[in-house]
């Protein structure tokens, strides 16, 4: 099973609030989940369920016949996978994938490549661009260990897979490995090459910020000239 947790959109991307309006980031959190889901969609293999009670989130569950497993107390991603993967392991779900919601230039050969490398018995982690975060998390079987997300959840979670003395697999993968967070994230999804719904929004974004502040500079410059 591919778990996304997703928690509500109408209040994402805070740590892009000193360049973007909350509208602008909702925008661009349903963008950059439109394009993880529909990369899903392209390739098969496990189910899909989305770890929600986003009604955005929940309507492209069901454009794209994925499952929902409702996140109502929409606490933090931590929460809701425990609750996923609790409802896997009751359900004899072999295996979890975690993949998250603002991963946008995720590809299907990189899903492929998690698969291909997972061990009968174990986990793959694949690292954010930064090596602190975690992008991606396999565990077969589903409950291997708990998972603890944040801002430097790689090397906790790589801890806890050697903990369980299974096999376990690193993978560097470009696409997965961009989460966007930050406006240096914004940037380095707008300049990736690719067409994809969230970076066009980050061109527009990056952009107008850019001609902004050229605009502030142009008219500091002129303030500056006066008599």
């Amino acid at each position: 099973m591919i778990l996304v947790p997703v928690k509500s959109l109408g209040a994402a991307k805070q740590r892009l609030s000193s360049i973007l309006s909350q509208p602008a980031r909702t925008d661009l959190a349903r963008a950059m989940l439109e394009d993880v889901v529909e990369t899903f969609s392209g390739f098969g293999g496990d189910d899909v369920a989305l770890v929600t009670s986003d009604s955005f989130a929940m309507d492209l569950a069901a454009i794209h016949g994925f499952g929902v497993i409702h996140d109502d107390a929409n606490l933090s991603e931590t929460d809701a996978i425990e609750t996923a993967t609790r409802l896997c392991a009751s359900r004899g779900v072999q295996s979890t994938l975690v993949i998250p919601a603002d991963v946008p230039l995720i590809s299907a050969s990189e899903l492929d490549a998690i698969y291909r490398n997972a061990p009968q018995t174990g986990a793959v982690l694949v690292p954010a661009h930064d090596l602190r975060g975690t992008n991606a998390i396999l565990r077969r079987p589903a409950a291997l260990f708990p998972l603890r997300f944040g801002n430097d959840s790689f090397l906790p979670h790589l801890a806890a897979a050697k903990a369980t003395g299974q096999a376990h697999v690193v993978l560097s993968l470009a696409g997965i490995g961009l989460d966007i967070d930050t406006p240096e994230d914004l940037q380095k999804l707008a300049l990736a090459p690719g067409q994809r719904r969230s970076q066009v929004l980050a061109r527009k974004f990056t952009c107008a910020l850019n001609t902004h502040a050229l605009e502030l500079v142009i008219t500091h410059d002129v303030v500056a000239e006066k008599p």
